[in-house]
């Protein structure tokens, strides 16, 4: 029996002969919005709501529907419109048409029920999650109060604190049809020490970060007696580095949340051991005139940019400037609607993933990808040790400026990490195609990672002793 009968014989079953909500009106996420109002008002502002009408994901879609001649099947929506698919509304006869936002609300992005109705993963990429398709729905927590929505069960799979992030790294792992691994978010986090970890004071999950915890309630409506649990309810905002490009809710909210979660985890620093006195080095500036930038992250349990890091715009801007306050040197100064790559900088410091064509030319779209360049500079690695004995506890990457003129001139250096989610190009790209709209790449945003200031007052002393290196 294929996948759609199931799902058409669930939701039948659903509807009758259960004191329950029947599938149809559990797949619904406003449903869920009546008791877990704090969960649905998060979800409704997160990427995951946003998951398939996001403009650019629609136009990608579309060019590479039309640039394959309807080859890439369910590829794309079998991630961002899972219920879609699981219903049998978009099918591989009809998606290659298909307008996404005639999706019902209950088919609409990554929904509730996708996510805590999932009993299984079949396979770690490309979204191997096999839903029950009844009227439980699963969650990490143990004794679930009974209510008259839904059955309830405890499901290892969601246990923020015990699973092993099978679940989200199902569809943020990404193997194209023709065989590229390009997302690896979720290999990477195996590879961490988080990840491999079986020391559960050092082991992170993929929720433990991008699902705070909180002590609260979980459900909350009037003739439920729910339990106040410790760390009980997890956050649905799932912050990254994507953000709405259209009106959307909670907009404000979730940029908060992502430079709340950004900004710890990055830092222009000198070295510093899991235990002891960090050393200075974030930026140093020494005879005969070579200037360096320290760029290290923190407690990142993958690589940095990940994800889509062909489409990620890390880089570091560093300026020097004189006792006058005039520029006497810059690097990396990149003006807004242009991708860092433009300005021609022989010094660029930058962080993202080089895909290419078949031919060797630049590949911007996933569908074009046949291979990338695996150099080891092109993004911070996640940590595989906290030894400090061990060569590998150093994951960072140093920027070099050399043959700075005026070296003794210099009395302030600024420096700091700007990031984009997506770059200029492959948004002129989709308007040329006629797949999105101009005046989208005008939301795009440039957020500030991090940044340090090097002061010739201040340089060379403290733990800086003996260095041209600013104190930490």
């Amino acid at each position: 029996m294929n996948r759609i009968v199931i799902a058409l014989l669930g939701i039948a079953l659903g509807a009758c002969g259960d004191d329950k909500y029947p599938v149809a009106q559990l797949q619904d996420p406003s449903t869920c919005g009546d008791c877990h109002p704090k969960h649905f008002q998060e979800w409704s502002g997160s990427m995951h709501a946003y998951a398939s009408i996001d403009p650019v994901f629609v136009g990608m879609h579309d060019r590479g529907q039309r640039e394959t001649s309807g080859a890439l099947g369910l590829f794309c929506v079998n991630c961002h419109a899972p219920m879609a698919i699981a219903n049998g509304t978009i099918t591989a006869d009809n998606v290659a048409g298909f307008d996404l936002s005639t999706l019902p609300p209950a088919e609409t992005g990554i929904t509730c029920y996708f996510c805590h109705n999932a009993e299984t993963v079949t396979r770690d990429h490309d979204n191997g999650l096999q839903l029950a398709m009844d009227q439980t729905m699963r969650g990490g927590v143990k004794n679930p109060v009974d209510n008259p929505a839904h059955h309830s069960q405890y499901d290892v799979l969601h246990d923020g604190e015990r699973n092993s992030s099978e679940m989200c790294g199902s569809c943020h792992d990404v193997v194209t049809p023709n065989g590229v691994e390009l997302e690896r978010t979720f290999k990477e986090w195996k590879e961490t020490i988080f990840g491999s970890s079986t020391d559960p004071t050092v082991k992170l999950t993929c929720s433990a970060c991008h699902m705070e915890p909180f002590d609260d309630v979980i459900a909350d409506a009037p003739g439920l007696d729910v339990p106040l649990r410790p760390l009980g309810r997890h956050e649905h905002t799932w912050p990254g580095i994507d953000q709405a490009l259209t009106p959307f809710p909670e907009q404000a909210a979730q940029a908060a949340a992502i430079q709340e979660i950004l900004e710890p985890s990055i830092a222009i620093t000198g070295p510093k051991p899991r235990t002891g006195v960090r050393s200075p080095g974030g930026i140093c500036l020494e005879p005969p005139g070579v200037l360096t930038v320290r760029v290290d992250s923190f407690n990142v349990g993958h690589s940095f940019p990940s994800g889509v890091a062909h489409d990620r715009r890390v880089w570091l801007e560093v300026i020097a400037y004189d006792a006058a306050n005039q520029v006497v040197f810059q690097s990396g100064v990149v003006p807004d609607g242009m991708d860092p790559e433009e300005i021609n900088d022989p010094l660029l410091f930058g962080l993202w993933e080089r895909t290419f064509k078949q031919d060797g030319m630049p590949a911007h779209f996933f569908h074009e990808v046949a291979s990338y360049d695996p150099n080891p500079m092109h993004y911070l690695p996640g940590p595989v040790t906290f030894d400090p004995n061990d060569p590998r506890v150093d994951h960072s990457r140093t920027a070099t400026y050399p043959n700075i003129a005026n070296m003794n001139a210099i009395d302030r250096i600024t420096a700091r990490v700007r990031m984009r989610a997506l770059p200029y190009a492959t948004l002129r790209l989709l308007e040329a195609s006629g797949d999105l709209d101009p005046s989208i790449k005008t939301q795009l945003k440039t957020l500030e990672v991090t940044r340090s200031t090097w002061l010739k007052s201040t340089a060379g002393t403290g733990l800086a002793m003996f260095t041209g290196c600013n104190p930490d």
